[in-house]
């Protein structure tokens, strides 16, 4: 039987080129793969925060004698976040950047560029940031998993700044997918928590975890005190209801739109449509998927709230909806909030009217703080006087919302319907002390 003649050079070749493929499938597996792909999309905050002695009751004999704010050495902190759109918008925690005076973020290239925060709540623990970088200037986008795509045990990686030592990464594997809150509230304070055994510690909240395909199906935000090796994230669908919260128009230009969308992958679909809004006006209807925005594909939710942005109150934005299966389309005009959300509504919703605090009427009533909202008159017979709000009452919050101006307070009490209750924090003077009252909405 004769036997294949083989060439000596390629049995040569075959031979040092074995061990060298053996040797890189061996190292650049998945998970490596996986962090290349993830890490420029994973910054380190930096916040600062300028600490002032706060409150409406100082020592009379020092604070007469002393400076009316006095300002305490800065505090400095660390964490992470992840960037989710090109234009260099960020989400990280909350908590993170609460009450800070400066941010800064470092790329995963080593540059440090300023940092402005957007809009946050507390209740969903996520804030939108603004990266400050070069007129026109790319960042890399981290890829949105989508909502319940997450496997009970699966490999996952931890990325973020623990201890402030820069970026850093952790493997684990994903614990629970709907662990609930604990019966105290403490330390998880809402539902459906991903957890996961990866290291995560102080420095990482509002990092990236990720599967193995890249892609961010949670934002790392605590560590359970009494455990070991246990970690928590924000589940992606979290995170998307808050970007459909967070970054939209009435958050950035403070232009009415009145729609909220879910994005699932590359399906956008409208969540809640407020009423009386430019939306509802336009037709656009809950339920409703977002097929094009301006004749251009809507691909996440960023690029969608872009185009209502970029058309502002000046042109209508254009979009095609899928509705049922059958296509429709629907043309929105931006109108700015303050031509709607004003202190015309308040008094329509509770017979009052009210403006917003300045320092020149905080100093005035001996305050130093300027949030909340001022009652300048109130109605005879109104639900406002039913309540006991005067001339000269500071509405600090509705619903447990701080008021940063009459805006908010407007807002707020449109969404409730006629009849509805309220719950009202006021700062009475005469001596100086809060209250919390229920009001009922007319």
């Amino acid at each position: 039987m004769k036997r294949a003649f083989v060439p000596i050079w390629f049995s040569l070749i075959l031979v040092l080129a074995a061990p060298t493929r053996a040797a890189e499938d061996i190292r650049r597996d998945s998970t490596v793969n996986a962090v290349e792909a993830v890490m420029p999309s994973v910054v380190n905050i930096s916040a600062k925060t300028v600490v002032q002695r706060r409150g409406y009751f100082f020592d009379w004999f020092r604070d007469n004698w002393a400076p009316y704010s006095q300002e305490l050495p800065p505090q400095l902190s660390a964490g992470s976040g992840v960037i989710i759109d090109e234009e260099g918008y960020v989400i990280t925690n909350v908590h993170v950047i609460e009450d800070a005076t400066e941010i800064t973020v470092k790329l995963s290239d080593g540059r440090v560029l300023p940092a402005e925060l957007l809009a946050g709540t507390r209740r969903s623990d996520v804030a939108l940031l603004k990266i400050h970088g070069n007129p026109g200037e790319k960042f890399k986008p981290v890829k949105l998993s989508a909502p319940d795509d997450l496997l009970l045990g699966e490999t996952v990686i931890a990325l973020g700044n623990p201890f402030g030592l820069g970026g850093s990464v952790s493997k684990g594997i994903l614990s629970s997918k709907t662990r609930r809150a604990t019966p105290t509230d403490d330390p998880m304070d809402m539902e459906d928590w991903l957890q996961t055994d990866a290291a995560i510690n102080p420095g990482n909240s509002g990092g990236a975890l990720v599967n193995l395909k890249g892609e961010l199906i949670g934002l790392n935000v605590a560590i359970y005190r009494e455990g070991h090796g246990i970690g928590f994230a924000i589940p992606i669908k979290r995170v998307s209801e808050a970007l459909g919260d967070l970054f939209t128009p009435e958050a950035l230009k403070s232009l009415w739109f009145g729609a909220r969308f879910v994005a699932s992958t590359n399906v956008i679909t409208v969540r809640v449509v407020e009423p009386g809004s430019p939306a509802e006006k336009a037709g656009i209807k809950k339920g409703d998927t977002v097929l094009r925005v301006n004749n251009k594909p809507a691909r996440n939710i960023m690029e969608v709230n872009r185009e209502l942005i970029a058309g502002g109150s000046h042109q209508p934005t254009a979009f095609a909806l899928d509705r049922a299966g059958e296509k429709v389309s629907a043309a929105v005009k931006l109108v700015p909030e303050t031509t709607f959300f004003n202190s015309n509504l308040v008094l329509r919703k509770l017979g009052c009217e009210v403006q917003d605090m300045t320092p020149e009427i905080a100093t005035r009533l001996g305050l130093n703080a300027i949030e909340g909202v001022i009652v300048t008159s109130v109605e005879k017979g109104s639900p406002a006087e039913a309540a006991g709000l005067k001339r000269g009452h500071v509405i600090e919050s509705i619903d447990n919302v701080t008021l940063p101006d009459v805006t908010v307070a407007a807002r707020l009490l449109h969404a409730h319907d006629k009849g509805q209750r309220a719950t009202i924090s006021v700062l009475l003077s005469r001596p100086l002390r809060r209250a919390v009252i229920q009001i009922r909405v007319r």
